[in-house]
């Protein structure tokens, strides 16, 4: 049961990471997401930063349907949504833009979490 919390909240974390680009534009994931899926069947976007993290959604949502959670699936979807949240961790350290950099703690501290229950729940 704790590992389908750990998932949910890894999908939960992964909507806060923040964007924030020239000309006094920002967005949260979860906004841009929403675009993205509105524009799906119209006007389809194709881009493996796009691509990999909403597949990684869908992979977690899965998990949680699951009798039991499948650590595979957790792990792939973690990486996945990884790339694009650590990419914006990558950016904002690199640019000092605080706000990037603290809406990607959260879900750096569970991605840590996570792997560290599942690696203690092996050992047992």
């Amino acid at each position: 049961m704790k590992s389908k919390i750990l998932n949910f909240l890894l999908i939960i974390f992964s909507l806060i990471g923040y964007l924030e680009w020239s000309g006094n534009n920002h967005t949260f994931l979860f906004e841009a997401e929403i675009e993205i899926l509105s524009k799906l069947f119209v006007k389809p976007v194709i881009h493996p930063f796009i691509i990999l993290p909403i597949i990684s959604q869908f992979l977690l949502l899965v998990t949680l349907f699951q009798k039991s959670a499948s650590k595979k699936l957790t792990y792939i979807s973690i990486f996945g949504l990884g790339l694009l949240v650590y990419f914006l961790l990558f950016v904002g350290l690199i640019s000092l833009n605080y706000k990037i950099v603290i809406s990607t703690i959260p879900f750096v501290l569970l991605t840590i979490l996570t792997i560290l229950y599942h690696k203690k729940q092996k050992a047992k």
